[in-house]
């Protein structure tokens, strides 16, 4: 399924789920969407779009006047009183696919809820069995559970949601943050530049031996930027199957075999070494990081 509203309304239709649909201005808020639909018979929802420390994303659906306790939440998913925060929206279409999904079992009690189909110009009521019928449809399984419980939770009373964790999703990758750094002049840099600035101030030996080194480093550093990690890791299998799996080679012992195991190479690696490469190139630009220096400021 696509990632508009069209798609989304689409889908429902395909399914023959029951909805009906309003259209209004931009609402960023459920106090504004009520303006416009708020007296229309069914109730409104709002949604928290969490993470925690191990790069995990949430979202949790509930009824507009459920009250939602992230510290209480937290603990009763086994991440400690501070294991939860907001997200930045910017993560949710990159890592939409990703997410788990709780549902506030207030839900159940309704006739119907209103929601936003993917836009927040237009508002959709449909109940609980409609959603239920669509979220099976993309894979999810629907969790409801109460969002404003607060059971203990100790040595001998185990955190209740922590079912709902998921144990073998991948780790995620933080965004690169979007506020701009200055430099000792005061002019806004960007993180690529505030990098490059850091490495121009690296002291470097002088004389024969500093020419030896940097030859050394420049043969070994790949041509293309450090900031594109796809290209970045393109490269890098490309050497690796020139090196390992030379087209000599090949031909010498065994014909079109070296060829298929380079592919192979290729395709179980490549996204692995991604994520390696976007976690490198992120570490650059929040701690300073280049070709294997790291410089700690000094501490006061």
């Amino acid at each position: 399924m696509g990632y508009s509203k069209d798609h989304l309304l689409a889908r429902l239709k395909e399914l023959q789920i029951e909805f009906s649909q309003y259209e209004h201005p931009v609402v960023l808020t459920v106090e504004a969407q009520a303006k416009y639909v708020g007296n229309m018979g069914s109730a409104l929802s709002k949604n928290l779009f969490l993470k925690e420390k191990k790069h995990r994303y949430y979202v949790f659906s509930a009824l507009a006047d459920t009250k939602v306790d992230l510290k209480v939440l937290s603990q009763r998913l086994g991440l400690g009183k501070g294991g939860l925060r907001m997200a930045p929206e910017e993560a949710l279409v990159r890592y939409f696919r990703h997410v788990s999904l709780l549902l506030d079992q207030g839900f159940k009690t309704q006739k119907c809820c209103f929601s936003h189909p993917l836009a927040n110009d237009m508002s959709i009521s449909l109940n609980a069995h409609g959603l239920d019928k669509f979220l099976k449809s993309i894979g999810r399984n629907p969790s409801y559970i109460d969002l404003e419980a607060n059971p203990p939770v100790g040595k001998d009373q185990p955190p209740d949601l922590a079912a709902y964790v998921p144990s073998n999703s991948s780790v995620l990758l933080d965004l690169p943050e979007k506020g701009p750094s200055r430099d000792s002049t005061g002019k806004t840099v960007g993180a690529a530049t505030k990098t490059a600035a850091f490495t121009a101030k690296v002291v470097k030996p002088s004389g024969n031996a500093q020419n030896v080194k940097e030859k050394s480093v420049e043969s070994a550093r790949p041509s293309i930027p450090a900031a594109d990690a796809e290209k970045f890791v393109e490269e890098l299998l490309h050497r690796a199957s020139a090196l390992l799996l030379s087209e000599d080679s090949i031909k010498q012992h065994c014909g079109q075999l070296g060829a298929e195991v380079a592919n192979n190479v290729r395709k179980c690696l490549r996204e692995y070494l991604k994520n390696l490469a976007t976690i490198f190139k992120n570490t650059t630009y929040t701690e300073g990081f280049y070709a294997g220096t790291r410089c700690q400021p000094k501490r006061l």
